[in-house]
């Protein structure tokens, strides 16, 4: 059995869909099927979980919230409309969505998180009541029912241990395909609460694991992870296979072709991971599986930069000589509810690396004024606009100037990292650079990956 996962430009038009059915429709072990809410159908388009969110602030604000759920509900008329069905399902999903603009929520992050996941809800129900109209015996099921539960914030959750046991009871008939919403679940209260942005990937990792799949297949609009961004580098290297590890690290730096959350579910059960094209799916595509079973070809896999960080620099002689030093900073961050990325340091220096996203309104002034009168140190600096670039391969360790060539090629274009940070693991490499100078770091780094093939 194959869980299949369908991301939302995969989703965005009839004529879209239309090629999913037939994705599923020719392999009969595709039988649990995750899907995202409708995408962008063109440059300039909203997606609908956008939609949502201005839903949910007209709410938040008392204002009339007609013409914003007539805008959602249309672009599921559009797609009914290609497949000639009834009025009638586009008329419960304009009741459903009404019905939760008059409900009471726990709080404002709840609220939201309620609007943000009915995307996947409705479109989940579309694409089951599709498939049934075309004579396919398909069910929704909702995360509720398949005994996903999750804690955490209500925009950050996280998947609870036991609820993989309650999964791998569920009764799957032999002759149904199943059709889950992507994105949410619920808490042990009944609330909903969303995964990170890109959730539906991790709600397809979860059911891999739980129903114990033998491939989870993640189709989106690229037919292949490629080496680095093709909006950076033309016609990069498509990468046949990568590891678990190296997907994370390469999610995490911006390639958003699959959540980096997604891969713990598959690396902790060995469950291959196969990206795919849904408008090539005869493309082989990229295959993620354990470090055993992937042969590497260079010593460089991928190299992608992640923008909008800051560092703080913070120097004081003998940092090393005092216990508890690091932890006392980290209890300031923790004050403020930042949490940090890298955190490379020195016997006298640590610099933290945040992402700017947390540094709201006044934060960053009170973090300054706290440490400075906790922790006393001989120098404090706000280091603004760094892009951090992940370099990475299970190959790395294997050619030990490989570094040393790193930092030539971008000496010679005049780029000088302001931190470099290495794992024991040796599979990636961060550099702290300029943001204006990321795109030539990549393209400088990816032309070096090409000329040393072979680990």
């Amino acid at each position: 059995m194959k869980v299949i996962k369908f991301g939302g430009s995969s989703l965005a038009t009839g004529p879209q869909l239309a090629k999913v059915l037939d994705i599923i429709a020719a392999d009969p072990t595709r039988r649990v099927v995750v899907v995202s809410a409708p995408g962008k159908r063109f440059k300039g388009d909203i997606k609908v979980t956008d939609l949502l969110g201005q839903l949910a602030q007209a709410v938040i604000a008392g204002a009339d919230v007609t013409a914003s759920v007539d805008a959602i509900i249309a672009r599921y008329a559009d797609i009914t409309a290609d497949f000639g069905m009834p009025d009638t399902i586009v008329g419960h999903l304009r009741q459903h969505l009404l019905q939760m603009t008059r409900q009471s929520y726990l709080n404002l992050d709840y609220l939201t998180a309620t609007f943000m996941a009915q995307g996947e809800f409705m479109n989940a129900r579309l694409v089951a009541a599709v498939m049934r109209h075309r004579g396919v015996n398909a069910r929704f099921v909702d995360p509720k029912a398949l005994g996903m539960v999750v804690s955490g914030r209500p925009r950050a959750a996280n998947i609870a241990p036991d609820s993989y046991a309650r999964i791998a009871e569920f009764n799957l008939a032999p002759d149904e395909t199943i059709i889950v919403p992507g994105f949410f679940a619920y808490d042990r209260a009944g609330h909903i609460a969303t995964f990170a942005r890109g959730g539906s990937d991790i709600t397809g990792s979860i059911l891999a694991r739980g129903l114990g799949a033998e491939l989870y297949e993640n189709f989106t609009d690229v037919s292949s992870v490629y080496a680095a961004d093709p909006r950076i580098v033309a016609h990069p290297r498509a990468i046949k296979t990568l590891t678990y590890r190296e997907m994370r690290e390469l999610a995490y730096a911006g390639f958003t072709v699959f959540n980096d959350e997604a891969i713990i579910p598959m690396s902790q059960a060995n469950i291959p991971v196969n990206v795919k094209n849904t408008n090539e799916p005869a493309a082989r595509g990229t295959i993620i599986a354990p470090t055993k079973n992937v042969n590497h070809h260079h010593h460089i896999t991928g190299v992608a930069a992640k923008h909008n960080f800051v560092a703080l620099y913070l120097h004081r002689y003998l940092i090393n000589a005092q216990v508890g030093f690091t932890l006392r900073l980290l209890r300031i961050f923790e004050q403020y509810g930042v949490s940090y990325e890298h955190m490379p340091s020195g016997i006298d220096d640590l610099t933290v690396i945040i992402d700017k996203a947390q540094l709201g309104a006044g934060i960053k002034e009170a973090l300054t004024d706290d440490i400075t009168r906790k922790l006393h140190p001989d120098h404090l600096e706000w280091l603004d606009d760094i892009a951090i670039l992940m370099v990475v391969g299970e190959g790395l360790y294997a050619k030990p100037t490989i570094i040393a060539q790193i930092m030539g090629c971008l000496a010679d274009i005049g780029i000088a990292p302001s931190i470099l940070n290495q794992g024991a693991s040796r599979i990636s490499l961060m550099l702290g650079v300029p943001a204006d100078r990321a795109a030539d770091a990549v393209r400088a780094i990816y032309a070096l990956s090409e000329t040393h093939p072979h680990p």
